[in-house]
This record gives C-alpha cells, structure tokens and sequence, in this order.
C-alpha cells in the first residue's frame, strides 16, 4: 500500500492523463493497446489506484500531444522504496546497535542474495510493476550495508528449516542462496543458526520476530504479516516476544551445526 502523500500524486496524474487524453480525443482502449497495457489497468491509473508509469506516460504524452508535460510528473511518481508496513521499521533498524531476528518461512532480508530477493519481490501479489521491483530490490540491497557497517552491529539470525527448504525462484537461486548464508555467517559480530523441524517449539509457528536495540537503548520489537505490521516499544510487548524468541532460540543449532545443515540442504538442491 502507497503513503497518502503518494496516492495523492497518483489521482492528480491519473487525472492530468484523462483529461488530456479526451482533450485529444483518444480513447481509453487506444491508449491502452498503443502502451500494451490491459484496458482496466490503464483505468486503474487513470483512477489513481495504481501508479501511472513511465511507459503509459510516455506514450500518452506522445498520443496526446502534451509536449513533455505528462511525462514530466514520473519525477513525481517514483515508487516507494518499502512497503508503507515496514517504512518505520526500517527507520528503527538503520539506528541499531543489535538484531535479533527470527524467520520461519523466507530468509531474513538483510541476509537475501540479488536473486533471491528480486525473485521473491517479483512475485508480490498483486503484481508490482517493474520500476517498483526494481526501486525495493535496490533498498534492500542498500539495507545489508548495515551487515559491514562501522562500528559493528551485534546481529543474531535464527531461521527455519522451512526457510531453506522453500523454493523462492529455483534451485539454482536457492543453493546460491545457502552458500550465502554460509559466507556471511563467517563474520564474527554476526550469528547464523538454523531451527530444524524436529525441534521447533510450538512458539515458532506465529510467525517472525525482529529485536532491536539502537544506539539510545532504546528497544523496539516488529513482527510482520501478510498485510499488516507492528512496531512494539511497550514494556509487555517487548517481554513477551523477546521470551519466544529466547525459546525459539535455544532450540535452534549451533552455529556450526547449522553452517552444517545449510550445507547439506545446499547440496541436496
């Protein structure tokens, strides 16, 4: 979902592309087969329920006639670079000093390959656009800066087995996607551990938990969902969720055991 400010500018461009494609006479359909767009996603943007892009801007500008002025507002347009769920998040991570971060079913962002990342951001439901893949593969990539930031940031990953054993894009992006675990979990501020089936307490079925603590002590918990997302900062809250990620943790593997196991799950890709 897109911040008020951008949907905003989403209904004013859709509108400044309907009222001059009437003004030239061009009907929806034709704008819509001229951009190779389907006639509701054109409508779509019109309405301003979607971004208008860069393509039906530039061939409506060329249609209509609008001398530059229509594809002047893709300045305006650019995509968000996190879903709006996540955007003060993000914020609280960038200033941390720890993470602890538990993940049951994909792996933790600041640990995803190029690949893995765009083939997991590619198949967002309903379908983003191109440029906004493209823009949230970029700010997730920029965000494992973190991972070699100075001074270090103490980080502790715990994943399920059910991360690893998903096939987010192919197997060859998975097995590349192992290997990366392996090489990163090599730092010394930084620790990889696996939560095997097998073990998995009952607590690590609700779903992510991410602990922060940034550089003012202050602590913050998130937890993620399908559409919705929170950021914790109260006392019970804090509590409770960092109990379950204690629990969830002591019956991960080691580290070594777990560069072990994500190995073997490598080579059996």
């Amino acid at each position: 979902m897109a911040s008020g400010e951008s949907q905003q500018n989403w209904r004013y461009c859709g509108g400044q592309i309907k009222l001059w494609r009437e003004g030239a006479g061009v009907s929806r359909q034709a704008l819509a087969d001229e951009a190779g767009y389907d006639y509701e996603y054109v409508k779509s943007m019109e309405c301003g329920r979607r971004r208008p892009t860069l393509r039906l801007l530039q061939v409506a500008d060329q249609l209509c006639g609008a001398l530059g002025k229509l594809v002047a507002a893709h300045e305006y347009l650019k995509p968000e670079p996190f879903p709006e769920r996540t955007q003060q998040y993000v914020l609280v991570e960038a200033e941390a000093i720890t993470v602890q971060w538990y993940e049951p079913l994909l792996i933790p962002g600041l640990l995803q390959t190029p690949a893995y990342a765009r083939a997991l951001i590619n198949s967002n439901c309903p379908p983003l656009d191109e440029e906004t893949v493209e823009e949230r593969v970029a700010a997730r990539l920029k965000r494992q800066e973190k991972l070699t930031s100075r001074p270090p940031t103490y980080f502790s990953f715990v994943i399920h087995e059910a991360a690893l054993r998903s096939l987010v894009g192919s197997q060859d992006i998975m097995r590349r996607q192992c290997d990366h675990l392996l090489e990163v979990g090599r730092q010394r501020h930084l620790s990889v551990q696996v939560l095997p089936f097998a073990s998995a307490p009952t607590a690590a079925l609700s779903g992510p938990i991410v602990l922060v603590e940034t550089a003012d002590h202050e602590r913050y918990a998130f937890v993620d969902g399908q559409s919705t997302a929170a950021l914790y900062s109260d006392g019970d809250k804090l509590s409770t969720l960092t109990q379950r990620y204690g629990m969830i943790r002591m019956q991960a593997l080691s580290v070594e055991e777990s560069a072990r196991f994500t190995r073997k799950v490598a080579e059996e890709l």
